[in-house]
């Protein structure tokens, strides 16, 4: 959910900075110099990147509706509150703050700008759904998330991908903008460069995207392997069992849903390996 939810603020965030840069001329010249091209994508493509990355716990909140426990109310809220304060000094990182939303799913997440400023949300369907120890290794998972620096690195590696989604869009739209002018050079730039570099920008940013999941799958291996640690092999071994025999993995709350993608395409565009395969390397591991 974190990663959909990420790389839905920087596509939008991308598209807010490209409108921009084409309404003020900021781009007009710099096709003609690629340093100065390259330049300014790294400065969209990096922004766009750490702005989604600021933005990601204000969009977790909101697209889940999660409330923050702030004064427990109930066991429940007391007990999420003190295994995520366990977890994260286990991890040695700072506390995070810890939601709850309303989702049928069993479905929990971590995201947040640092190690010290991080959420980890649970939903109402995994407390129904997981027993103690089962929710016990989904928060280790979750703060081992935090602990790795996943969202950071994830950050980084979107950055850069931005950069050339950016750069290589501009350079596509400068050609099919030279042909459309049949080569004539005229001052500025026309309407078909502006409209290859949005269709560019949305046709290189899929690739990145299979990128950036390759990146989440891998990632999750480690988080595993991480609650394993805080919580015990044994149950973050039954975590996964329990939510391939609920399937809940593989579903959102229904704000974020459009954004899922199934099919022969699916794994491509999966942030998480299958679950049969990360209860195998849980098992293999030493």
């Amino acid at each position: 959910m974190r990663i959909i939810l990420f790389l839905a603020t920087n596509i939008a965030v991308l598209a807010l900075l490209t409108i921009v840069i084409k309404l003020f001329g900021l781009d007009a010249g710099s096709t003609r110099n690629l340093q100065s091209l390259l330049f300014m994508a790294a400065i969209l493509g990096m922004g766009g990147s750490f702005i989604s990355l600021a933005l990601s716990k204000w969009m977790a909140k909101n697209a889940t509706g999660a409330h923050v426990i702030t004064q427990p109310q109930n066991e429940v809220e007391a007990w999420l509150v003190d295994t995520v304060r366990r977890h994260a000094q286990g991890a040695g990182i700072g506390m995070p703050e810890v939601a709850i939303y309303e989702g049928p799913e069993m479905n929990a997440f971590a995201t947040g700008m640092s190690k010290d400023n991080a959420l980890v949300a649970v939903s109402t369907g995994l407390l129904r759904n997981m027993d103690r120890q089962e929710v016990d290794a989904v928060l280790g998972h979750e703060v081992s998330h935090v602990a790795n620096g996943d969202m950071v690195t994830l950050a980084l590696l979107q950055g850069v991908l931005n950069t050339f989604v950016v750069f290589l869009a501009r350079i596509v739209g400068s050609i099919v903008d030279g042909f459309l002018r049949g080569g004539r050079e005229e001052g500025g730039t026309g309407i078909g460069y502006f409209l290859t570099v949005i269709v560019a920008q949305i046709v290189l940013g899929l690739f990145a995207t299979m990128i950036v999941m390759w990146f989440s799958r891998f990632r999750e291996f480690r988080a595993d392997a991480g609650g394993a640690r805080l919580a015990g092999k044994g149950a973050m071994i039954a975590a996964l069992q329990r939510l391939a025999d609920g399937r809940g993995d593989n579903t959102l709350p229904k704000e974020i849903s459009a954004f899922g993608v199934s099919g022969n395409w699916g794994r491509l565009f999966s942030s998480h390996p299958p679950i049969e395969e990360r209860i195998e390397a849980l098992r293999r591991a030493a």
